[in-house]
């Protein structure tokens, strides 16, 4: 019974240390994506509705059908494309004539780093060579690039709204884009409207464009946390696999609450309203970037007619107060998974003793504690049934000496004891079982959520997201600087595991003993709030330990 707590002890540790990782990525259905050709080549082949009697033209009066012969067709003023700029209370955005697209959106609340001289955060990370985020092509007819002329370089407000019309038109099609801002909000609405003005029928269908990088660079301790695409249809989030579409683009068929590029606590993403996206389409360019383009179905526009695209656009911080005030389900990008019952409201918390103390580090001494003090009862019980498994050591090895020709008959007189004595041979195991949801829970939500992005604690853990490390003028090679708070809890664990009472040999102590120097090495490179959550459920685990050993004996 000795090793198999003991191994039960390992493997519950490793499952706390390393089976969290894959928790933390979220457990969204599989998805089906199908690599395809590029959508617009499936959009020029795809059958003509039924409705049209007459053979639609894919371009042109002069049925021009490849999209690099279009492209020359298209309108260009004889000067070169303008940007305007948009000014809120929330960010700063600058959008090319040259699209139309999005080529900067720098957030005026969150920084690029912790630094205090550092630039507010840039969400478009990608320099253009593959295409600006919110660039518009309707089939063939209009590319990407189409020219769209604005008539001023600034959005003007009135009151809380800013109105942007940006106009094209090219190969018998005229496409206005049409962006509405507001001073209080990182959602923003897009109309296009496509209208030809042609003498003949054109077939085509609508493509949001959207292309991005990670907004951060993969580190050790958020490498388990997604980065990409992802999207929301038919109550599912769906989080895709690089291996879905580095081989080719993969295409998804449906109507979906929004589709997105997302990173740990900021998302790019496009919310298709009245049908104006049927699928979604993802590929990837370069080392790390993603190409994806929502698509509406094939349309027909008659000589004169028009049809109007809706989009409402999203590019913020994934906080979950501003999420759902967005609604279309957008508050699912924060993806808890199963633990989600119990990190929604350790969330409340952290934020509710934040808006008392104004210091998350505080908050999440405090969550801890709240959390101890609600598995207390139960952990209070292990303790003393361990305690008890080691006092009655002594009666043990004697029948274990006394039956050991009788394995049978000792195993049944070793059950008598604990029956006797109201031992449960489980009893300390149990309650760290139970608590494992809660742990996940919590460490999620502090790996997560982007209140904690850049907050301070204090001395020299300026930010709760980052590792610790004390500067000290000396660059120690795979940590730079000291990481105090990280050592002080291999030390808290250590004396934990010294103060625990253990029925195991002296070769299986040596082995937990080892358990706090793997988990010192384990959390060197986590968020320093991961690391105050656990020294601080160290000690207050040490504490109870030693009221347990205070007792009388019984």
């Amino acid at each position: 019974m000795d090793i198999y707590r003991t191994f039960l002890a390992i493997i519950i540790s490793f499952v706390i240390l390393i089976g969290y990782q894959y928790f933390f990525v979220g457990f969204g259905p599989t998805q089906t994506d199908v690599p395809t050709e590029n959508v617009e080549a499936q959009i020029q082949t795809a059958e003509p509705v039924t409705a049209v009697k007459e053979k639609p033209v894919v371009a042109t009066e002069t049925a021009q059908s490849s999209q690099s012969a279009v492209a020359v067709t298209m309108e260009h003023p004889d000067r070169d494309a303008r940007t305007v700029s948009v000014d809120t209370d929330l960010f700063i955005a600058s959008l090319s004539e040259n699209g139309g697209a999005i080529e900067s959106f720098i957030l005026k609340d969150y920084r690029e780093t912790a630094d205090s001289d550092s630039p507010g955060m840039q969400l478009v990370k990608v320099d253009g060579k593959q295409g600006f985020p919110m660039q518009f092509s309707w089939g063939s007819v209009a590319p990407a690039n189409v020219f769209y002329e604005a008539g001023d370089t600034e959005v003007k407000f009135q009151g809380n709204t800013g109105n942007l019309v940006m106009a094209g038109r090219g190969n018998g099609l005229e496409i206005e884009k049409n962006y509405t801002f507001f001073k209080d909000s990182y959602l923003m609405e897009l109309n296009v409207r496509v209208k030809n003005i042609s003498t003949g029928v054109l077939q085509g269908a609508a493509a949001l464009h959207q292309s991005n990088r990670p907004f951060r660079k993969p580190t050790a301790g958020n490498r388990f946390v997604f980065s990409g695409p992802a999207y929301y249809m038919n109550e599912s989030l769906v989080e895709m696999d690089s291996d879905d579409y580095k081989a080719g683009p993969a295409t998804v068929n449906g109507q979906m609450d929004w589709v997105g590029y997302e990173g740990t606590y900021f998302i790019c993403a496009i919310l298709p309203q009245k049908e104006s996206a049927q699928s979604m389409t993802v590929a990837s360019f370069g080392e790390d970037g993603i190409r994806m383009q929502t698509n509406s179905e094939l349309d027909t526009l008659q000589p004169g007619e028009e049809k109007i695209y809706t989009y409402k656009l999203f590019f913020g911080p994934k906080k979950l107060d501003i999420l759902k005030s967005v609604g279309s389900n957008l508050n699912k990008a924060v993806n808890f998974g199963w633990f989600d019952v119990i990190a929604q409201p350790t969330l409340y918390l952290l934020n509710f003793f934040h808006g008392i103390f104004k210091n998350y580090g505080i908050a999440i001494i405090l969550v801890t504690v709240i959390f101890k003090a609600v598995f207390w009862p139960i952990t209070q019980k292990g303790l003393k049934s361990m305690k008890n498994m080691q006092k009655l050591q002594p009666k043990m090895a004697k029948l274990k000496e006394k039956y050991k020709g009788d394995p049978a008959k000792m195993n049944q007189e070793v059950m008598n004891l604990y029956k006797t004595y109201k031992v449960n041979p489980l009893g300390g195991c149990l309650p760290m079982v139970l608590q494992i949801p809660v742990f996940f829970a919590l460490y999620k939500v502090l790996l997560m959520c982007i209140e904690l992005r850049h907050a301070p604690f204090m001395l020299w853990i300026t930010d709760l997201s980052a590792p610790d490390r004390l500067p000290i003028g000396v660059d120690i090679p795979y940590v730079g600087g000291i990481p105090v708070l990280t050592l002080l809890m291999g030390a808290s664990m250590f004396l934990q595991q010294k103060m625990t009472p253990t029925t195991a040999d002296p070769t299986q102590a040596k082995i937990m003993m080892f358990l706090p120097v793997l988990f010192t090495f384990m959390f060197v490179n986590f968020a320093s709030g991961l690391v105050l959550y656990w020294f601080v459920n160290n000690l207050l685990a040490i504490f109870q330990q030693q009221m347990i050993n205070r007792q009388k004996k019984v």
